[in-house]
Formats: C-alpha cells, structure tokens, sequence
C-alpha cells in the first residue's frame, strides 16, 4: 500500500469513481484555517460540482456531522470514513459486491494503521469488533466458524464497529435510523449502531479484502470531556438496546441506576423506532452475535463498599499484580467496583467484559492468614472459601470460616488502615447500589 497525502488520495478516489455524475460527497469541516477558505478554493477550483463541502454553523460533533452529510449525500452506497483514513487499490469493488447481494450489510473495511510520525503502513491482523460492558470498542478474535473455514478473505461476523469507516446502502441506512442524533459529540454510536442492525434484521461485517489504513491522532480535540460523552451515549443506548442488560452498563462505569448524574436525554423517539422495526431482544443479540460476551445477571449489588468504622475509604482491588484486596479513599473508579452475587461472591474490579479479558477475582478467606486475598474465582480449590454473607449495613462473614471482613487500625499500613478477617466485632458495610432489593 503506498500512502500519499491524505486529501490528495481521498480527492483522487473520488474523481475516480465519480467524475461525470452529480455531487455526492460531503467533507466535514474543523476549526483549522486551512480547511476554509484555501480548502474551498481548492476544491472548487480542482473539481468543480464534483465535491461538497457542507459545514455545520456550530459544534456538532462527529455523530450529527455524519448525519448531515448523509442528507446531502444522493448516491445509493453512502461510505463514511474519518478524515485520517486513506483507501488501499481495490477496496471498494468488494464492499459494493457484498452491499449489492444484501442492502441490509453494513460493511466495515480491515483497517491497518499509518504510524502518524513515519507514515509507514503496519497491516493489523484480521479481526472482529467488538466492545466491553462500558461501551467502549476494541478489536476481538474473529468468531470461531470463521477461523474454522480457514478461508482469510471471507466476510467477518462483527457485533460492533470501531467507527471511523464503514459503507452502508442509503436508503437501509435511514430506514433503520441513521445514527442516534441524541447522542453527543464522541463514542457509543458504533456500538449502538452495531446492536441496532443485529437485532433489527441486519447484519455487519468486516471485510478482509477491502482495506483501508488510519491514522491515529496524536491529540483529539476532545479529550477533557470524552469519557462523560462516551458515558452518557453509552446509558442512551443502554436504555433503549439492552433490556434487563443495561445493568452491566451502570455497573461497568460504576455508576447508579437510579439518578445515575448523568443526562443521557429523552430516548422516546429511539424507543419507538425499535417498536417500529419488531426489533429482537438484546438476549437474542448477545446469544447469537456476540457470545463472547460474559454475563453478571447474578449480581444482587454493586459499586463502592464502605466500613462504618471509616466511611471515607472503600474496598479496592488495589494493584492487579498484587492478589490483596486492601482499603483506598473512596474515589468511585472501577478499581472499587464491587459487586455482591445471588451464590454470595464478593468480586472487585472492573467487569471482565468478554472472554478476551481476565475476569474479575473473588475475595476468599484462606483460613491460614488474616489478610483478604483476591484470586481467579474458577481456581479456587475449597469453593466455600469464597462465599460471604452479606446484608446492607451489617457484617461481611464468610461461610467456610465464620470470620468477618473487618477494618484495623494499623500504624505500619497504607492510610494506617488494613483490612482483616477475625471474629465478629460489630463493624457494618454499606454498598452504594442494589439491583435486586432485600436481605441476603
């Protein structure tokens, strides 16, 4: 693959394909003075009818920017594509054969990276893409049965899309509902889209013959708001897309259901565009389209755990290379998200969101020491050694032991805290959130 400038490639390709028919393409614009007016100029004087440019008269962000170049767009086969991305030799022959056998695909190309200081081209592996409980996307194995076919060009079964190119047919892709015009700026539309089409009769796929290659910016204009953005549309999407799974959701950003500090927005309009289409349910998604998924239905309650004895500190996983759980002050970040289960399991961590991801671990009582160990829940040889009975605002006992989760005070220890297991004091805990109310 050889990489040019990217305007100069994108605006060959474009003159490539289409040179004679009417203006179909819209370039999204930014806040750089050489993307105005010499932008305009250059275009205009270049390829005269043959570009758009359509620029939005206020910050909208990616998400409602894309939509508006869909409504000017007027070729069947719509592509949208971040402005760092650049188009290998024959990559769109294939996404039209695909898109042309079933308008219903949204076709993703492999994307490979350009090193932004050297543009030197790295081809990635091939993969699938996926996302965590939080919403947040990453690339995953391929499913099984494609890797079982041993075939490297046929079409990837993909649950989600990373984001910054994919090509869908135009008219599908307002029928289905474009993107979620509520959410703002930055993150959860690829994913919500991705849910979206599975459940709604559609299908995504990542196409290994089709290749483009991005480039990742070494500084986004965004990045001191974006994981509120990316935590309010993933709670927009949760509500609308993933029924009694939502909770995963709340939990992975460690976050209540209840008056959770976050206005995600009015879903009305999104709920009714999942009636409309006779939508499946998210447990048809997660079973059929992403397996890989790991489920926590189990949980009974989440989020911080404080002692009553130091209401300031809560319960951390501390280090991951270090098995010790240990007290920290409360800061509400997935090292202390806690979560309490109907088999009585006290896991710390963030969600180990698919089987890609090491899981969280299981609070056990050894009986040899009176320190708290974290370890691999599946590996625990003596299985009552990680049950706890627990109620809100009363102890922590574990089973097998009969000894309590307790705090001491300690002058050699972090914070002059340590946690211990010893006999029955009278100390309580408090966890912040309950999914399923009672005493346990």
């Amino acid at each position: 693959m050889r990489t040019h400038g990217i305007t100069e490639r994108l605006l060959a390709w474009i003159k490539h394909w289409l040179i004679g028919r009417k203006p179909r393409i819209g370039i999204k614009g930014s806040y750089s003075v050489e993307l105005k007016f010499n932008l305009d100029q250059y275009i205009h004087k270049r390829y005269p009818g043959l570009v758009k440019i359509v620029r939005n008269n206020r910050r909208e962000g990616l998400i409602r920017s894309r939509i508006q170049g869909w409504k000017v767009a007027t070729a069947p086969v719509v592509g949208f594509f971040d402005a760092h991305v650049e188009f290998n030799v024959g990559w769109v022959q294939p996404v039209l054969s695909r898109i042309k056998a079933d308008h219903t695909r949204i076709i993703l190309p492999a994307i490979d990276n350009i090193k932004y200081n050297t543009f030197e081209v790295q081809q990635y592996a091939n993969a699938a893409h996926g996302y965590n409980w939080g919403l947040w996307c990453m690339y995953i194995i391929p499913p099984q049965e494609w890797l079982d076919q041993g075939d490297e060009a046929a079409p990837i079964r993909t649950p989600a899309m990373i984001g910054c190119s994919f090509v869908v047919d135009r008219e599908y892709f307002g029928e289905i509902g474009l993107l979620d015009p509520g959410m703002e700026i930055y993150g959860g539309e690829n994913i919500e889209l991705g849910m979206r089409v599975w459940q709604c009769g559609g299908s995504m796929e990542v196409l290994p013959c089709s290749r483009v290659a991005h480039i990742e910016r070494t500084k986004k204009p965004y990045n001191n708001d974006i994981d509120y953005y990316a935590k309010r549309n993933a709670l927009r999407a949760a509500e609308v897309w993933m029924d009694e799974f939502k909770s995963h959701v709340y939990m992975a950003w460690n976050i209540p259901m209840n008056n959770p500090g976050v206005d995600f927005g009015d879903v009305s309009n999104r709920v009714a565009l999942r009636k409309k289409l006779n939508c499946r349910s998210f447990k048809w998604y997660r079973d059929n389209v992403y397996p890989e998924m790991r489920i926590y239905n189990n949980t009974i309650t989440y989020g911080e755990v404080r002692n009553s004895k130091v209401s300031g500190y809560c319960l951390d996983q501390g280090s991951e290379e270090d098995d010790k759980a240990i007290l920290y002050p409360c800061h509400g970040m997935t090292s202390q998200l806690v979560r309490y289960t109907t088999e009585g399991l006290l896991q710390l961590g963030p969600l180990g969101s698919t089987h890609f991801l090491p899981d969280t671990k299981c609070l056990v009582d050894d009986r040899k020491v009176k320190t708290p160990s974290l370890r691999k829940c599946e590996e625990i040889l003596r299985p009552s050694q990680r049950l706890w009975d627990f109620s809100q605002n009363g102890p922590i006992i574990n089973r097998d032991t009969g000894r309590c989760l307790e705090v001491e005070m300690v002058k050699d220890a972090d914070f002059d805290l340590r946690l211990t297991l010893q006999k029955c004091s009278g100390q309580k805990w408090v966890i912040r959130n309950w999914i399923k109310q009672g005493k346990h």
